[in-house]
């Protein structure tokens, strides 16, 4: 049997590459992004281009004020901490109800096993799995709304994990440690201690990420 193809609109792939340009650092913070240099990129219509940044602009990847050139968004450091503070209120009661009913979803066990095998990796390779291993976490609820509650911080939390990762502020086996923990704790039905987990490697993250972000912003000043 063939295999199933996913099949993505023309305004989905720009979407798409766009959103990879800016997780990469292809396109940099502030950097502006107009409907003609989006058009001409691709070989879109105008329509088209108009289209993907006023999805970005949703997805808070892009920023626009009035009349104005939509740019990539520029964290600052209580971004940062914002993006990770409401992660874990919504990550550290799902892992309290999944420790609970000692569930952990096959996905991400999958996900882990994929982190694993990326530990020698590019840092950068692992956001992805990264990212597949909480929303299964997220999903296994099985709340429509927690999940689309969590999807809507999707985009600005990859961005920040591939700040983290490009930035090799975390090393990779301490993330795979972290992830292994969490589960840990879940198998064991330690509510408290899988929320703490969660909780903690929120928190490196968040602390190391703000550190570098005004850092950066010291430097220019």
């Amino acid at each position: 049997m063939a295999p199933k193809l996913e099949v993505v609109s023309v305004v989905d792939a720009v979407i798409a590459d766009l959103r990879r340009r800016m997780f990469s650092g292809d396109l940099l913070p502030g950097a502006p992004l107009t409907e003609a240099t989006v058009a001409a990129t691709y070989d879109v219509a105008r329509t088209t281009a108009k289209a993907a940044i006023e999805s970005l602009v949703g997805e808070r990847l892009l920023v626009r004020n009035a009349h104005k050139t939509a740019r990539v968004v520029t964290l600052d450091a209580d971004d940062v901490r914002d993006v990770y503070r409401t992660r874990a209120l919504i990550e550290g009661q799902v892992v309290r109800t999944l420790a609970d009913q000692k569930r952990v979803p096959d996905a991400a066990r999958r996900a882990l096993e994929e982190m694993h095998a990326l530990a020698d990796a590019d840092p950068e390779r692992i956001v992805a799995p990264d990212m597949r291993f909480h929303r299964a976490l997220v999903d296994a609820l099985r709340s429509a709304r927690t999940s689309r509650a969590y999807e809507a911080l999707a985009s600005e939390v990859v961005l920040c994990m591939s700040h983290v990762q490009g930035a090799a502020l975390l090393p990779t086996a301490d993330i795979v440690s972290e992830h292994e923990e969490i589960l840990r704790r879940i198998i064991d039905g330690d509510a408290q201690g899988a929320a703490t987990a969660v909780q903690d490697h929120l928190d490196r993250a968040s602390d190391r990420l703000a550190a570098l972000v005004e850092s950066r912003a010291a430097d220019q000043s």
